[in-house]
């Protein structure tokens, strides 16, 4: 049985998005880990990167994240809306298949004893994992936050870590970690910038102040956007549902004369939460997950599993690309290009080694087949890093900018995020054209039947290098830097040059 554990760690970190870029790439190194979603809020100062795996791998995928996290974020130097007293400020894991909550507190106290032995950094266990009765909430830990704790950690018993010294790491401060079911990290922003009300309907709706079970709340002020939130955490959506908590919200804002401006979900949210809702709002009589289409599909794939169509493979990708989103977009769409450019090289020399005429070729063929395979992984990398360095850029553009500090600080993340932005799909052109001038070496050993098959590789290494350049070029218009400008448009007309003047483009 497939055995599937989720992580979503929380990152006191939401501005300075290339420190979250790297904490996303040290997640990527670890085999076996999917990098599923991340959201990065500027008013929050918070980062949630969810990733999904087999549950070794995801134990040290959350470590490594860790790590890197205290390496890039000092706290004391930290400021945001949100609550913390962490770099890396709580990890839990969720049990998703083949794997029981038991087995995620097990996998949470392994987290944290390698926190420990590798970073120094204090722990604390919560939720399922908790070791005191007091710290199954994860606001009672919090309490203080980094600030407050690093003074009563020091002097208090009952403050003291459950793993580590009674003393916080002087710039990472102390981890909560943990295990526990599906939680909805859920946001309804009221259409007024009064602080005090979302702060009121937070105590009115929360549990732990007499409102809905399995509901924390709090209010934020997002000042980038003038509004108040009403932040929250629903800890079993099958007991109150998504619907309940906005209507409840909704009713609350109306006594105090303001209206919801609208609302968001952080990170991923199951899909039977909003088939709830939808069967509340619709009154869809004798409504059954069973009617919808997309979960009958999975159940048919299930019983045929193992007769997967090539076509089935790559549509969900195709789907993503259609959407009207701005990510992914052509930067994606070329990495994909040279990916595909580069196994059908694989496949080639693969093939050509098995014929009696390639005896010669053979050690040859075989490292330029693994030669190609390690750089089809590495453009394909390439979809999701351009399609996340656009997103950094968006962000970036939301940042605060009412004073002049936060003017500042904005454009300069606004241009670290762009140089990002160009430098991923710079990287793809580069690899990209390296790949077609090889793929021209392979032609001469590979058999006659397959000329077809380079050439086409050679074209769509050739996509790849246009497509990434096109991106390049349009994050350039917005750089200030004169001397980046020249450097990158030279570049680029380099490698223009590499895939015009070969002779493949010529040679039919």
């Amino acid at each position: 049985m497939k055995r599937l554990v989720e992580c979503v760690p929380n990152f006191s970190e939401g501005r300075d998005l290339s420190k979250v870029d790297a904490i996303a790439a040290a997640i990527r190194e670890v085999p076996d880990v999917f990098l599923l979603a991340r959201e990065s809020d500027a008013d929050h100062n918070r980062s949630v990167i969810t990733l999904a795996g087999d549950p070794e791998a995801i134990v040290e995928a959350a470590v490594r994240a860790v790590g890197k996290a205290a390496e890039l974020i000092d706290l004391t130097l930290q400021t945001g809306a949100h609550p913390r007293i962490g770099a890396t400020d709580v990890v839990p894991f969720i049990p998703l298949e083949g794997v029981s909550l038991e087995d995620c507190v097990i996998l949470a106290k392994e987290a944290g004893r390698e926190i420990w032995r590798r970073y120094r950094i204090p722990v604390y266990f919560y939720e399922a994992a908790a070791q005191r009765p007091d710290r199954v909430n994860l606001e009672n830990i919090r309490r203080g936050q980094f600030e407050g704790l690093c003074k009563e950690i020091l002097t208090n018993a009952d403050r003291a870590p459950d793993i580590g010294d009674a003393c916080m790491h002087p710039t990472a401060g102390a981890t909560v970690v943990g295990a526990r079911k599906f939680l909805i990290a859920y946001n309804i922003n009221l259409n007024t910038p009064d602080l005090s009300i979302a702060k009121k309907i937070a105590k009115t709706i929360r549990f732990s102040s007499g409102g809905l079970p399995f509901v924390k709340a709090m209010g934020v002020d997002l000042r980038a956007r003038n509004l108040a939130q009403v932040s929250m955490n629903l800890t079993d959506f099958e007991q109150t549902p998504i619907h309940l908590v906005f209507e409840t919200v909704k009713r609350e804002a109306e006594r105090h004369g303001v209206g919801i401006e609208g609302s968001e979900v952080v990170g991923l949210i199951p899909r039977r939460a909003i088939e709830m809702t939808a069967e509340n709002y619709l009154k869809v009589e004798n409504f059954s997950s069973a009617q919808v289409l997309e979960n009958r599909l999975e159940e048919s794939l299930m019983e045929r599993r193992g007769n997967k169509s090539l076509a089935s493979i790559v549509t969900p990708f195709l789907e993503a690309l259609a959407q009207p989103t701005a990510t992914p977009g052509g930067g994606s769409a070329a990495a994909l290009a040279g990916a595909l450019a580069a196994s059908l090289g694989q496949m080639v020399a693969g093939l050509s080694g098995t014929k009696k005429s390639a005896a010669p070729h053979r050690e040859q063929l075989d490292k330029i087949a693994k030669e190609f395979d390690s750089e089809s992984r590495r453009l394909a990398a390439g979809i999701d890093r351009d399609a996340q360095s656009f997103q950094s850029v968006m962000a970036a553009y939301r940042l605060p900018n009412s004073t002049e500090g936060e003017i500042g600080r904005r454009n300069t993340a606004i241009q670290a995020a762009l140089a990002n932005a160009i430098e991923v799909p710079l990287e793809i052109a580069r690899e990209a054209a390296q790949l077609f001038e090889r793929l021209s070496q392979l032609e001469p050993l590979s058999s006659p039947s397959m000329l077809s098959d380079v050439r086409v590789a050679r074209l769509m290494a050739s996509a790849a290098v246009r497509g990434a350049l096109e991106n390049v070029a349009i994050n350039l218009e917005s750089v200030t830097d004169a001397g980046v400008c020249e450097r990158v448009r030279s570049e680029s007309r380099s490698l223009t040059l590499r895939i015009i003047e070969s002779p493949v483009e010529a040679d039919r």
